[in-house]
Order: C-alpha cells, then structure tokens, then sequence
C-alpha cells in the first residue's frame, strides 16, 4: 500500500537572471520540499527547508492517517 503523505520538492522559483554581455541565464532554484497527498492529490502548503523536517512532518501525518 502507497503512503497518503510523501515529500516531494518545493516548486521551483521563477527567478531567471539574465546577463547580456556573458550570454547566459541561470536556472530556476528550488526552495525546500514540500509534502504531497495522494489521496487528495494536491500539494500542501508548508515548505520545508530540510528534508528532514519534511519527512518527520510526513511521518507524523501518516501515522495519524492510518490510525
């Protein structure tokens, strides 16, 4: 069986920085990780800045969900 909750990472930021003379454009960043519900299939709002703290968070709820 598929866990409800999974972490997944943080939608990238649009910051595109462009240099003329150099001819290059840096990349979107990501900024964290998120969680994602499968069952609702929607991606929460808290960001996390650590893995970490988002698979402890991710741990929490789906404990709670299974119980």
């Amino acid at each position: 069986m598929r866990a409800r909750f999974v972490v997944v990472s943080a939608l990238p930021i649009k910051e595109n920085h462009y240099r003329r003379a150099v001819g290059f454009c840096t990349a979107p960043s990501c900024n964290g990780f998120d969680l994602y519900d499968n069952v609702a299939k929607l991606r929460l709002t808290p960001t996390y800045a650590k893995r970490a703290d988002a698979q402890a968070e991710c741990a929490r709820r789906n404990e709670t969900a299974c119980a």
